[in-house]
């Protein structure tokens, strides 16, 4: 039962860090010529994985997770 939970958890934190920077990208930084540097997704999944680390010394969330949704808001950036 946890494991199921565990992994829906993990499944939100890709798909809700992509589509969070994905729109936030899009609607607010449309415009921003920093943005559309190669190196800023990079930055930004890694920045959204070391501030989601903490998280995961509750229980159902894991470094895994952590890194999962750093890689979604670093994809999310990117699209």
């Amino acid at each position: 039962m946890f494991d199921l939970l565990r992994f829906a958890i993990f499944l939100a934190a890709g798909f809700g860090g992509f589509s969070l920077a994905r729109s936030f990208v899009k609607h607010r930084l449309r415009f921003v010529d920093m943005a559309q540097n190669p190196i800023v997704p990079w930055l930004a999944g890694i920045a959204a994985a070391v501030l989601a680390w903490p998280l995961a010394a509750l229980p159902l969330i894991t470094t895994m997770t952590s890194a999962v949704f750093g890689l979604g808001i670093g994809l999310g950036t990117r699209s």
